[in-house]
């Protein structure tokens, strides 16, 4: 006898999740590990639930990153994911610090591209001294000239470091746990998770916002991405990219990701249940892993990169333009909350 297909749960069940985060109860362990591991045909209910909670705090706005990899390569941690890590044999561009003209052209793209937040990135364990005071220098003169919001990825940040970032006018950093706890040092042998947290407290003390998520398909657990999840939560993280590994050549994990579309959209609803009020972002590898379900991630997330990446190309900024415009969304350059999203205990 033929066997009948695996019927759809009630739609309910995403429905009472979804009204659950719009309550503000938050969404436990166990749901967060069955929105990953739901059926295909679950999908598009799941999305419904997502979009109902996205809504509410965002509208059908997007909002648009656009990211400059003001030194790459050179970093000496081994992150396996990682192109510009010293164990990576991939071909990237390897060079120091960008001059200011050039992070000025730059910030005056990421504002024609009607960018919301200009993201500036070294490739480094954390930032030296000079490169400090390059970063809180450009920073006021990039604000001036394009009214961005500025979010600076720098490595790993001491207290003191972190108060002249805020003092310059940086609004937020970008330190991503990229995994759970447990699956760490699966990924990273040079520093520890611990010395992330301690970078975003640090960041948290001196009054900026923090922007941190993480990496689907490095070979973690769906229980790694729930806690993940809400690590982030308990943090009170503003902005949350996720990313789709996009395993290049040279990498330790070269080849290794198996995520589908589906699996994507699925890790993007998790994050906005059970982060209902933070900046969802789809980041790097959506090209790659969602395809052409690319318009559906962000029925989950508010916000994306346009342009490229750190090492690797993206999608043209006009494809992204149409994007939005078909799915009736409008982008977005309103400044930022005065007022952090709270911690959770």
């Amino acid at each position: 006898m033929p066997v009948a297909p695996r019927s759809p749960a009630l739609p309910g069940r995403w429905h009472a999740l979804g009204q659950k985060a719009l309550a503000g109860e938050p969404i436990g362990r166990d749901e967060a590990r069955a929105i990953l591991e739901s059926a295909d045909v679950d999908l598009l209910d799941l999305l419904a639930a997502a979009w109902r909670v996205r809504h509410h705090h965002f509208g059908n706005t997007v909002q648009l990153f656009y990211l400059m990899n003001a030194k790459s390569g050179l970093c000496p941690e081994d992150c396996g994911y990682c192109s510009q890590s010293k164990i990576s044999e991939a071909e990237i561009p390897r060079y120091n610090l960008l001059s200011a003209p050039k992070l000025l052209e730059a910030a005056r793209l990421a504002a024609e591209r009607q960018s919301k937040t200009f993201c500036i990135v070294i490739s480094a364990r954390g930032p030296s001294e000079k490169e400090i005071d390059f970063v809180c220098q450009i920073v006021p003169e990039i604000k001036r000239r394009h009214e961005l919001n500025v979010c600076a990825c720098l490595g790993l940040l001491s207290p003191e470091q972190a108060r002249r970032l805020a003092a310059a006018g940086v609004d937020k950093v970008n330190h991503n746990l990229n995994t759970s706890s447990r699956f760490y040092g699966e990924v990273c042998s040079t520093h520890t998770y611990a010395d992330r947290i301690a970078t975003l407290a640090a960041c948290r003390a001196a009054g900026l916002h923090l922007c941190s998520g993480g990496i689907m398909g490095m070979g973690e657990t769906h229980d790694d991405l729930v806690d993940m999840a809400l690590e982030l939560r308990g943090l009170g993280v503003e902005s949350i990219p996720l990313n789709f590994l996009n395993a290049i050549d040279g990498t330790p994990l070269e080849g290794s990701s198996r995520l589908t579309p589906r699996d994507c959209l699925r890790g993007l609803a998790m994050m906005r249940l059970v982060n209902p009020a933070a900046e969802i972002r789809i980041a790097g590898g959506r090209e790659i892993h969602l395809g052409s379900l690319q318009p559906l991630g962000l029925y989950a997330a508010n916000s994306m990169f346009v342009g490229d990446y750190l090492t690797t190309k993206g999608q043209l900024p006009e494809a992204d333009y149409r994007m939005i415009e078909e799915m009736g969304f409008v982008i977005t350059r309103g400044a930022e909350s005065a007022e952090p999203i709270p911690a959770m205990a």
